[in-house]
């Protein structure tokens, strides 16, 4: 049998298959990528076993799992483990701590099925422990650049060509903005942290010291940038993206209505995909109309409406260049070109796309 192990590093680098025998409700909260849940206890008999715990003590809550999880239940579950053995020899298992409940599961599997299979030494409180840490050093030791540019000049296509970029707004599934909700929902606060650990563990692995990621608000949907990350952003040198406004609004055609009403179609039937699209960006729209004010939000909510029934009836999506034109100009790129003043001084490089591509690279 491979012996136990504590190396996390390894375990993250390597992406090996982990299988994760907390409750679903532990692991709804915040897992690692590509953990499988398959739980020794569901959350009622975790529940269940929990009050007996604190009541009664280890011994009697063991006897009460043993009786609930007994059976065809246990039968079930142990074939679902075996399974996964079978197809992840080089795997490990973990619970919340590396204790009873891994312990229990290793027992149960070499004794009911013959299968020598190991744990994860501290579980997920210490994997999640060391991810943290990881985060934070290399937050105090890397060197970061920040790249900032007016809305839609297409910061995270130039993210994306670039190894050593972190993209944040990835990790989150939101595009960090009223108009940044995807078809499908956001990480918890937990699995977006790990994400952006484990990326930057990758990434410092194979050399890199040197890292850009996107000029972000400390928010990005319901995901929360690390403190110590969001406070070096405001610190960092900044690179600025420009390009044209029809640029930019071609752009914002892409990624926030035809790439979304792709989400949506992809999500549902195609004949009733189209309702949840159109009523997701009404109300993105309805989120600023405070700060757009009550006149100008129903002037674009009615050209909105008027591109949204044009794109149902042909599939035109040119009706959206008129919404998009006077958002940008009347409410984002005065809002940006203020923040731009007021970081002026941390500009260290701007230029289109071409141009900053070719600097970050050479800054790698």
């Amino acid at each position: 049998m491979r012996p136990d192990t504590h190396h996390y590093r390894d375990l993250f680098l390597n992406d090996v298959p982990l299988m994760d025998v907390r409750a679903p409700i532990e692991f709804s909260k915040g897992a690692f990528p590509g953990a499988l849940n398959l739980p020794l206890m569901n959350d009622e008999e975790r529940h269940q076993v929990g009050i007996c715990y604190k009541t009664h003590g280890q011994d009697a809550a063991i006897a009460l799992g043993n009786k609930l999880v007994s059976g065809q239940r246990k039968e079930a579950r142990l074939q679902a483990w075996a399974q996964f053995t079978q197809d992840h020899p080089g795997g490990y298992l973990y619970c919340f701590r590396g204790g009873l409940r891994s312990s229990i599961t290793q027992a149960w599997l070499r004794e009911e099925a013959g299968i020598r299979y190991p744990r994860v030494v501290g579980g997920y409180k210490a994997m999640r422990g060391y991810l943290l840490d990881n985060l934070e050093q290399a937050v105090g030791s890397a060197h970061f650049q920040v790249l900032g540019g007016m809305t839609g000049t297409g910061k995270t296509d130039v993210l994306q060509q670039l190894n050593h970029s972190l993209d944040l707004e990835g990790y989150a599934h939101h595009r960090g903005s009223s108009f940044g909700k995807h078809a499908t929902g956001q990480p918890s606060q937990i699995d977006f942290e790990h994400r952006l650990s484990i990326t930057l563990l990758k990434k410092s692995a194979q050399g890199h010291q040197r890292f850009v990621l996107e000029d972000e608000s400390q928010t990005i949907g319901r995901c929360s940038l690390p403190l110590s990350l969001y406070r070096g952003m405001q610190q960092w040198p900044l690179i600025w993206l420009e390009d044209s406004l029809e640029n930019r609004i071609t752009r914002i055609v892409r990624d926030y209505v035809q790439n979304l009403h792709a989400e949506f179609t992809e999500q549902n039937e195609p004949q009733t995909g189209f309702a949840p699209f159109a009523e997701q960006l009404r109300q993105s729209l309805g989120r600023i109309s405070k700060r757009l004010g009550h006149q100008r939000y129903q002037l674009l909510a009615v050209i909105m409406d008027d591109a949204l029934l044009e794109q149902e009836r042909s599939g035109v999506l040119d009706g959206h260049r008129a919404w998009i034109h006077d958002l940008l100009t009347e409410y984002y790129d005065p809002m940006y070109i203020y923040q731009r003043e007021q970081k002026a001084e941390r500009v260290i490089f701007q230029g289109d796309a071409d141009a900053v591509l070719n600097y970050l690279r050479q800054q790698s």
